[in-house]
């Protein structure tokens, strides 16, 4: 029980620790979550990439359900309260800084340009994921061994029709999950 509570309490600060540094959305959390959880060897990249996926089609905020997706997955209902207040309170705690501060903040040269020299930081973190996460989907056996046709055909369309047919989201993922079904059968 002792044991239970202290990975309980690491697993919270690991996530605060994320939700403390990620700026830029959910995605530019996943090199944080492999530094962290993959480097640790508390999940490996295939699970990492089964959270994205996971994180991606539930609702709501991707960073939200990753936490509560890798917290279940370690340590259960405890496991995932933890990571999610983890990762959600410094979010918490730095908006009601900012709410408090808005006016000086809106004026503040530095901190507006803080902002716009950490965009392309995020940019590249959430490339590196994009890569990272690609190689274990089209390779998944390793980068010599296989490749997944299907799964590159899958991407292209998916990422054409979301760009040019201006197809729904949400029909493009029933839709993937339905070619996954039919010709990526594992």
């Amino acid at each position: 029980m002792k044991q239970q509570m202290l990975n309980l309490i690491k697993l919270f600060f690991l996530f605060f620790k994320i939700g403390l540094f990620t700026f830029g959305g959910g995605m530019a959390m996943l090199p944080l979550i492999q530094q962290e959880l993959v480097g640790r060897s508390l999940m490996t990249t295939a699970q990492a990439a089964d959270m994205v996926a996971i994180s991606e089609m539930t609702p709501g905020p991707f960073s939200v359900n990753s936490a509560t997706f890798v917290g279940m997955q370690l340590y259960g209902v405890p496991g995932a309260v933890a990571a999610t207040l983890g990762v959600v309170l410094p979010s918490v705690i730095l908006c009601l800084l900012i709410a408090r501060m808005l006016k000086a903040f809106q004026k503040n040269v530095f901190l507006r340009s803080a902002l716009s020299g950490i965009r392309p930081a995020v940019l590249a973190l959430i490339t590196c994921s994009l890569i990272s996460i690609g190689a274990t989907a089209l390779f998944p056996a390793g980068l010599s061994l296989s490749f997944e046709w299907p799964v590159l055909l899958i991407a292209f369309v998916v990422f054409f029709l979301l760009q040019w047919g201006k197809v729904s989201p949400f029909l493009l993922i029933a839709a993937a999950g339905a070619a996954g079904v039919v010709f990526l059968r594992t």
